[in-house]
């Protein structure tokens, strides 16, 4: 009848049908998943709109493509709202026809940095997706992992092991697996994520109040503060800024309690904890992790006030940000995707953007000049620089100290 939303009541029931096409009302829905029918089972609980609406399963009929439901509680709920089968695995494929038009007619062609990618199962849906940038020119993309379910969780050390970085999105994954086990979900992955020396997003619903209020509850900036200390790389915001009232409140709020958290972690310990964990993985240190390494350990040992690296593609700031420096990083590059990829998505790291590295020291001296004009150096002070031929990417062999 072309209302916005509808009201279902507790008790009562709702089929649901796989006919996309049906329009919907109180006693009956359309979803967009075919095979919904043969997935659940009486008894199994179907979450709507995160968790908001809790529907039972009665029956299911295969045939006619629907599922009797019974509400368990009074709800408002508008369209395309997401569905949730905890415990189910779903038989959906990694790339819908919409998706890969997305990537090849949109995201490549305008040279995205990034492809995050929902309800990521298994490593083949990350290979997948590789493979599919690689064939149309667009391998220079980075491949964010959304862990949001829990067949990605139970295979997240082989979705890690081919993912450029993690995203722990915790609205859904509540919804997959007990909510009193989040907590212990998000520490495992930002973890593993750590070890790897992979960027991790935490995300979803961290201050989910401020959509509404102009200030987060106390829970909501613990929240984020747990995050920075639990390791993550970045933290993100999404219905507080997409259509909360108060966008620019939140990401200061936020910003300031990131501060605040990084201000209370011991970064020689963080640093020896980083090591000891990959050392104790994988018995040893790449070529590339130990310049890293030893480039944070001499930074810490001589107080340096900063960090360069000369870095084409931006696997050296990786290595480098993955031992947690307490000092500013900066990247010099001249690959513009490189530059982006680093700024911000990697802890401490920004970047600077340069026509050729061919005059690595001219570089180098310019930036340690922008240094004393920031006052992040004073004339003096050391900054510890880390870099590789320029005629071998990913070839880094050089660590130096010089002096502001």
């Amino acid at each position: 009848d072309g209302a916005k939303s509808i009201t279902l009541t507790k008790g009562s029931q709702l089929i649901l049908t796989t006919d996309y096409a049906y329009k919907g009302d109180a006693h009956k829905l359309a979803c967009s998943y075919p095979d919904l029918p043969a997935s659940v089972t009486p008894g199994q609980s179907i979450l709507v709109a995160d968790g908001s609406l809790v529907l039972t399963v009665l029956e299911c009929d295969e045939a006619s493509g629907e599922v009797i439901t019974r509400v368990e509680n009074d709800a408002k709920i508008g369209e395309r709202k997401n569905m949730n089968l905890p415990g189910v695995v779903v038989n959906l494929p990694t790339l819908t026809e919409k998706d890969i038009d997305d990537i090849v007619n949109f995201g490549i062609k305008n040279n995205v940095d990034f492809i995050a990618a929902s309800f990521v199962r298994k490593a083949s849906d990350v290979r997948k997706i590789r493979r599919l940038l690689s064939e149309n020119g667009g391998q220079h993309i980075k491949i964010i992992c959304k862990i949001e379910n829990l067949e990605g969780l139970q295979n997240y050390m082989e979705i890690l092991a081919a993912t450029d970085a993690i995203m722990v999105a915790r609205g859904d994954l509540g919804m997959e697996i007990p909510p009193e086990k989040v907590f212990l979900a998000q520490k495992y992955m930002i973890r593993e994520a750590n070890i790897a020396g992979k960027p991790v997003i935490t995300a979803t619903q961290m201050l989910e109040s401020m959509i509404k209020n102009p200030r987060p509850t106390r829970a909501e900036c613990s929240d984020v503060a747990n995050a920075v200390l639990d390791g993550t790389d970045c933290v993100m915001l999404s219905g507080e800024t997409a259509n909360g009232e108060h966008p620019e409140a939140a990401v200061s709020i936020m910003s300031r309690t990131c501060c605040e958290a990084e201000r209370a972690i011991n970064y020689d310990a963080l640093y020896q904890a980083v090591r000891n964990s990959t050392l104790s993985r994988y018995g040893h240190l790449s070529t590339s992790e130990s310049i890293a390494s030893s480039a944070v350990k001499t930074a810490v040992d001589i107080n340096a006030k900063a960090i360069i690296v000369v870095s084409e593609t931006g696997a050296t700031a990786r290595q480098i940000a993955k031992f947690r420096p307490k000092m500013p990083v900066v990247v010099l590059t001249s690959s513009a995707s490189a530059a982006r990829q680093s700024f911000g998505v990697l802890k401490g790291t920004r970047s600077m953007l340069l026509y050729s590295l061919e005059d690595t020291q001219g570089a180098i001296n310019e930036c340690m000049e922008s240094f004393k004009r920031d006052g992040i150096a004073n004339p003096g002070e050391a900054i510890v620089i880390v870099h590789g031929h320029t005629a071998q990417k990913g070839a880094t062999n050089t660590m130096k100290i010089e002096y502001a």
